[in-house]
């Protein structure tokens, strides 16, 4: 996409047909029975005290099960991630089945008072994107895209003529999945099927400790849609319609 006014990072999310971030795109796209499914690998900067303890901030089962699907999927990849699990980090961004986005480095919030996450300064969030990028490009990641998704989705003026200079597009929702911290997975499954209209775009984690039945509830939710008739897409096709 192009840049926004004034240098502003540009903002993807969908719409309902008649309109959108990426116009006729967009609009192409709201038309469809397509679906993106996305998965953000969360791991903040300092939690690898707790990764040596052994919590995990990883979910191959989760990526082999949408591999066994054959399912098309935007991995949203903070960079702490990709350093702490190096080779998953490469195993997916070199399956051309995914392509890999960035999530930020440390997985600190771009604006104050989101879900109480630490706060980047301003001064500082290009070159934490940045640093996310060369964590992916340290662990062989190819399949790199470059869209990012702000943590918490928080995000206002001033970050996005922050990340101006990363020349990036800030990759949005409209279904939240509430997997973070579920312990249903029917009911995750559930909001997902309620909440997909053609063209959505679907967020979801691969993280077992902050997401543990997120692979159930896929197991559901792909039948189902396909059932339905809808394809999935990666998030680049989603923008191109």
């Amino acid at each position: 996409m192009a840049p926004g006014p004034a240098g502003h990072t540009p903002v993807f999310e969908r719409r309902p047909t008649g309109g959108g971030a990426a116009g006729g795109a967009a609009e192409k796209t709201a038309a469809e029975k397509v679906v993106a499914l996305t998965f953000d690998a969360d791991m903040t900067a300092d939690q690898g005290n707790r990764a040596k303890a052994g919590e995990r901030f990883d979910n191959p089962e989760l990526i082999a099960l949408l591999r066994r699907l054959k399912v098309p999927s935007t991995v949203f990849m903070t960079g702490r991630w990709a350093e702490e699990y190096p080779a998953q980090a490469k195993g997916i961004g070199t399956d051309g089945l995914f392509e890999v986005a960035n999530h930020s480095y440390s997985h600190y919030a771009f604006t104050a008072d989101c879900y109480g996450l630490p706060v980047v300064a301003k001064d500082a969030m290009t070159r934490d994107v940045e640093r996310a990028f060369s964590a992916f490009r340290q662990a062989g990641v190819r399949n790199v895209v470059p869209y990012f998704r702000f943590p918490g989705g928080c995000y206002d003026d001033a970050a996005l003529r922050a990340l101006g200079p990363a020349n990036v597009t800030a990759v949005q929702w409209d279904v939240v999945s509430g997997d973070a911290f579920a312990t249903d997975a029917g009911a995750v499954a559930e909001q997902v099927l309620d909440g997909v209209r053609p063209g959505s775009l679907v967020v979801m984690h691969c993280t077992r400790s902050a997401a543990p039945v997120t692979a159930e509830a896929i197991s559901r939710i792909v039948p189902e849609l396909r059932k339905r008739g809808y394809r999935f897409v990666k998030v680049s096709e989603l923008m191109e319609g």
